[in-house]
């Protein structure tokens, strides 16, 4: 499972050396207002999926990745969140 997660990551990550025009996470990767308002887009359709009760994985697969590719286009490593998460483990 965190493999997958993994695996997107350097996917994400391999993208930002291609080009916008054949790479679509390399486009919102150059562009932060699309980044932004993919990734908002994207949390509002899984919350009307959620409602509707259906499409939800698919939906939330689709947050996932566009919230990943909007963490590496601010700086934010996932590295550091996922120390972030741990420090707060009781």
């Amino acid at each position: 499972m965190l493999k997958s997660l993994e695996e997107l990551i350097n996917i994400i990550r391999e993208r930002k050396n291609s080009s916008s025009d054949k790479s679509y996470t390399n486009k919102l990767l150059s562009n932060a207002d699309i980044c932004t308002d993919k990734l908002n887009e994207e949390i509002n359709e899984l919350l009307e999926a959620i409602k509707k009760n259906s499409n939800k994985v698919h939906e939330a697969a689709d947050v996932i990745y566009h919230l990943m590719v909007f963490l590496e286009a601010n700086g934010i490593k996932i590295e550091n969140v996922m120390d972030e998460l741990k420090k707060r483990q009781k």
